[in-house]
């Protein structure tokens, strides 16, 4: 009885390296578990379900593969690929979920989310969320043509690096006091985000009780993923294929 948990792959055909561990991994590591969650950021980039590439057919099919075989995948939405929609989730099987949930993980009710929510000191990036977020502004984005949403999403992409790299560490972590709002509000003592690339186990006091949250790690460097069974977790990470070109 095992489920995984994976965030912040970023995944783009610019780091085949990085493409092939993920792959490697739907192949050999999901092979009779429970479940697998996506806790957002899979691509480094998402303007639409109409993207078709190559690679992109290539993860789909990852996915359609696992989830024909009856293991369930979930998915929660990144600042990355927040425009996921209905048409991705029928081409691969996977089940979109909101933005924060409650799941019973061998008896644990736990709240699942991407983790950019708990970074309320980044007020600039809370703005820019709403913005995004907002379901008209979406479809006027939807309505231009598929080059061009390419073309604003790398102009996107470059200004959001840029801007991240004058940020301070403190301001792109999780606010602690939310955390705790959090999971007072959903009632829970467990936690598992992604969103930071800070992969820990964290513990904390929750209405005087022990609680504890736990981050998933980037694939930038390895894969990262989270392995929950009924005795418990643990973060463990997959290597890269050395003769893979990046």
């Amino acid at each position: 009885m095992t489920t995984l948990f994976i965030s912040d792959l970023h995944l783009s055909a610019e780091r085949p390296d990085m493409t092939a561990c993920f792959l490697r991994f739907m192949a050999e590591d999901t092979k009779n578990i429970d479940a697998l969650y996506v806790l957002g950021d899979l691509f480094e980039m998402w303007i639409g379900d109409d993207e078709d590439s190559p690679f992109l057919q290539q993860i789909k099919q990852a996915f359609k593969t696992l989830t024909d075989s009856g293991v369930p995948c979930y998915f929660i939405h990144g600042n990355r690929d927040f425009l996921i929609g209905k048409r991705f989730s029928q081409q691969t099987g996977v089940q979109l979920l909101p933005e924060h949930c409650i799941v019973e993980l061998y008896g644990k009710p736990t709240l699942i989310l991407h983790g950019d929510t708990l970074c309320i000191e980044d007020e600039a990036y809370q703005r820019y969320r709403k913005k995004v977020h907002n379901k008209f502004i979406q479809w006027l984005f939807f309505r231009i043509p598929l080059s061009r949403r390419i073309k604003i999403g790398e102009k996107f992409r470059s200004k959001s690096s840029k801007n991240n790299q004058m940020k301070s560490q403190s301001i792109m972590d999780v606010t602690q006091s939310e955390v705790v709002r959090l999971m007072q509000a959903f009632h829970v003592d467990q936690m598992i985000h992604g969103h930071t690339h800070r992969p820990d186990i964290h513990s904390l006091t929750v209405d005087n009780k022990p609680a504890s949250r736990i981050v998933l790690g980037d694939w930038y460097e390895h894969g990262s993923i989270l392995v929950v069974t009924p005795d418990g977790y643990q973060l463990e990470t997959r290597n890269f294929d050395t003769n893979q070109q990046q």
